[in-house]
């Protein structure tokens, strides 16, 4: 066995359902039964032809964690190995996986506040879900989506932004809408995900205009244009 493999989880593709651009995939093996979970966290899975001498590995955020089961809704765009992975696997196909991990996950605070965009929404969903019932209450989501089909099933409150056919990159929309979120008076904790340089801004902007202190804002850019090697 090679020693990538070692590190790898045997799974199984149980199930898939499309939904618009997002993929829903439930990915079974009894050695995830025990491993731990936070919401949040995110697996990477081989995408590369089956017995290639190294792996071709992309991260998903884990949606939801059933026993042995986990599920993922990936988000297929553009035409690279991911997408064409999530976008043809089937029921009953053999994937590698990684066990979760990662640290982009809640902190405790008196409210929590998620901005991001599609990329993004999956380990949000997870992490509103994981919440104690009166800090989901409290907390605020802004998701920025291509359109309606993209809205995934967060719970709580979110301002969903319909950008249309404009890029993801660098997006003002999703930055001026955070510009005029009603917000408490003090910080809370900030989850801000997805296109690299618009994290960059809400960051900016909550810690600049805002008064936030840094340790406030948690940040995790998942993408950018023309750069590979991100999550």
């Amino acid at each position: 066995m090679r020693l990538w493999e070692m590190l790898f989880v045997k799974a199984t593709v149980a199930e898939v359902q499309r939904a618009g651009r997002f993929r829903r995939v439930r990915l079974q093996a009894e050695a995830l039964r025990n491993a731990e979970w936070r919401p949040g966290q995110q697996v990477r899975i081989d995408v590369g032809a089956p017995g290639a001498l190294a792996p071709l590995l992309r991260t998903y955020s884990v949606w939801d964690r059933d026993g042995d089961t986990i599920e993922l809704q990936g988000l297929v765009h553009g035409d690279g190995p991911g997408a064409r992975w999530m976008g043809e696997a089937e029921a009953g196909q053999a994937v590698l996986i990684s066990k979760p991990k990662g640290d982009f996950v809640t902190r405790p605070a008196g409210y929590h506040l998620f901005v991001g965009e599609e990329t993004a929404s999956v380990a949000f969903g997870a992490m509103l879900r994981g919440l104690p019932e009166a800090e989901r209450a409290a907390s605020r989501a802004v998701v920025e989506i291509a359109g309606p089909e993209d809205k995934l099933a967060l719970g709580g409150d979110v301002t969903w932004v319909e950008r249309g056919g404009e890029s993801a990159a660098a997006s003002e929309g999703l930055v001026d809408a955070v510009r005029t979120l009603a917000l408490p008076d003090e910080p809370g904790q900030a989850y801000v995900a997805g296109e690299a340089r618009t994290v960059q801004a809400v960051k900016q902007h909550l810690i600049r205009d805002r008064g936030w202190p840094r340790k406030a804002v948690l940040t995790k850019p998942f993408w950018t244009p023309g750069k590979r090697g991100m999550e």
